[in-house]
C-alpha cells in the first residue's frame, strides 16, 4: 500500500497515547500508542488490539505500555454496539453477535491501518491483529478472510469462529503464524475449545503456538511476554545474516 504522505520519515512523535477518528462512514476512534525513541527511518510492527465483551479501545490499549514501551506502535478500535454503563460508570461495547457486523467492522479496521501507516513508519508485512476473548474471534474472522493483509494472529482467552467456515482461504492462510494464549481455568472460554482451535489450525498447515496460563479468563502477565518473544523471534528470523536492518532488542 503506496504511502501518499510521507511526513513520518522526518517527524519524532513523542513516546505515548493519541487519538484519531476514521470517518468512513461515521466517526469512529483510533487510540495509538507510540513506543519510546520512536524512529521515523525504523519500520515498525503494528499490532492492531480488539478488546473483550463490554470493554473499550481505551481499556486494551493500556496493555501496550506492558508489552513492550520500545517494540511496537499499537492501535486500538471500539467494537460498534454501545452495551451501556459497566460498574465503573464507562461505557461498554461489543463487536457485535456472530459475526453480523463484520462488514463494518472491517471497513473500520482497513481504513484505521491505512491510516496510521500514512502518519507512522510501519512495517508493511508485519501487521498482527491481536484480541481478547470476543475480540480474539474477530481478530481470527478478520486474519482468516483476508491472510494477504496480515502476518499473524493473536488470540487471548478467546476462540475461532464456529460459523462461517473460518478456513474458506486456504492455502493463502497458511502463510499466517497464530499464537493462542489461554487460561487453564477459564469458565467463559473453557480451554478444551483453544485446544480445538490449536488441533484444526495445525491440521490445516499453519504456524500455530499455543501457551497456556495459570489464569482464568482474565489476561495473566506472562501472555504479553510471550507475545513480545513470538513477534520478535518472527522479525529476527525473517532478517538476512547481512542485513543492516537493526530492530529494538525485546523488553521483557
Amino acid at each position: 500500500m503506496a504511502h501518499t504522505d510521507i511526513s513520518w520519515r522526518s517527524v519524532r512523535h513523542a513516546e505515548g497515547f493519541y487519538t484519531s477518528e476514521v470517518h468512513s462512514p461515521a466517526a469512529q476512534p483510533i487510540r495509538t500508542f507510540l513506543p519510546t525513541g520512536y524512529e521515523p527511518r525504523y519500520a515498525y510492527p503494528l499490532l492492531v488490539f480488539f478488546h473483550g465483551h463490554g470493554g473499550s479501545e481505551e481499556q486494551i490499549l493500556r496493555l501496550a505500555p506492558r508489552l513492550s514501551r520500545r517494540n511496537y506502535i499499537c492501535i486500538s478500535l471500539r467494537g460498534p454496539q454501545a452495551l451501556g454503563a459497566r460498574a465503573d460508570g464507562r461505557i461498554g461495547y461489543s463487536w457485535g453477535p456472530d459475526g453480523q457486523l463484520d462488514a463494518q467492522v472491517e471497513d473500520y479496521v482497513i481504513e484505521a491501518v491505512r491510516q496510521t501507516r500514512r502518519n507512522y513508519h510501519v512495517h508493511s508485512e508485519r501487521i498482527y491483529l491481536a484480541g481478547f476473548h470476543e475480540g480474539a474471534t474477530l481478530a481470527y474472522r478478520l486474519g482468516l478472510t483476508f491472510p494477504e493483509k496480515i502476518a499473524g494472529i493473536i488470540s487471548l482467552n478467546g476462540a475461532m469462529p464456529r460459523q462461517g467456515g473460518p478456513l474458506m482461504r486456504l492455502p493463502a492462510v497458511r502463510q499466517l503464524r497464530v499464537l493462542i494464549g489461554h487460561g487453564i481455568a477459564n469458565a467463559v472460554v473453557p480451554l478444551s475449545m483453544a485446544q480445538q482451535d490449536y488441533r484444526l489450525l495445525y491440521a490445516a498447515g499453519i504456524d500455530v503456538n499455543i501457551q497456556t496460563y495459570p489464569a482464568t479468563h482474565k489476561l495473566h502477565p506472562d501472555m504479553l511476554k510471550d507475545i513480545d518473544r513470538w513477534v520478535m523471534s518472527a522479525i529476527q528470523d525473517s532478517i538476512p545474516a547481512e542485513s543492516t536492518e537493526e530492530p529494538e532488542e525485546s523488553e521483557n
